[in-house]
């Protein structure tokens, strides 16, 4: 595997928190949880300075199983990003984190486009029931191929509503849950799956052309339900 360690690197980070109950500390693992402040806010700026460029990274092709290098990496540049965190907790019944972002960012493999993304995600429980919401804008998608490849979205969407039988929790940890999840996503010319239009390539095939002049951002949706079971104890 590449070594991505090794590019030179000056940065620095200003933090800013605020949280009135220290003994319920802002950056303990379990925090999500174990918060119990009526409001706590953690707000960071981060810069990063670049001035080489990186080992080419090991990517992996559609198929799953054959890997590859990248004939480069992405070229020198200064990257910041602003994030915030923030928790309420009106009760131990009812409280909402969220997590939000801004900045701009690389890709892990040679291509060389700077995106600029945004988002962030609300966390809301009350009881039993659990809300979970996100929005990315020019943003990569869930998964580590789209920034391998720098495969990104103008919008994305998703809302998450469950329930639990048992013991409410903030994190994902086993729990017997029931819950509906829906996800939209809108497509440009550096999504996948992108195809406003197809062009007769030099062998007369058909193929998708996502640079197509005159088209409208395309979409995709998906509804999801779920039911996960926990056994253990």
């Amino acid at each position: 595997m590449s070594n991505k360690s090794n590019r030179e690197t000056v940065a620095g980070e200003l933090l800013f928190t605020y949280d009135p109950t220290p003994g319920t500390w802002m950056y303990e693992w379990d925090n999500d949880m174990m918060e119990d402040a009526p409001f706590a806010l953690s707000a960071g700026f981060v810069y990063r300075h670049h001035p080489t460029v990186q080992d080419a990274a090991i990517g992996i092709l559609g198929d799953g199983r054959t890997i590859f290098a990248f004939p480069g990496s992405a070229p020198a540049q200064d990257l910041w990003e602003v994030h915030t965190r923030i928790v309420s907790k009106i009760n131990p019944e009812f409280g909402v984190i969220a997590n939000l972002y801004g900045g701009n960012a690389q890709a892990n493999g040679s291509d060389p486009r700077l995106i600029h993304r945004y988002g962030g995600d609300i966390r809301m429980i009350y009881k039993q029931l659990k809300l979970t919401s996100i929005i990315k804008v020019d943003d990569w998608g869930p998964y580590d191929y789209h920034r391998d490849f720098n495969q990104t979205y103008p919008l994305q969407l998703m809302a998450d509503i469950s329930t639990t039988v048992g013991r409410a929790s903030w994190f994902n940890l086993p729990n017997t849950r029931l819950g509906l999840r829906y996800t939209w996503r809108s497509l440009d010319q550096y999504s996948p799956r992108y195809c406003p239009t197809r062009n007769l390539d030099g062998a007369g095939d058909l193929i998708c052309d996502p640079e197509g002049v005159g088209f409208d951002n395309g979409q995709e949706w998906e509804l999801r339900t779920y039911l996960q079971i926990n056994i253990g104890n």
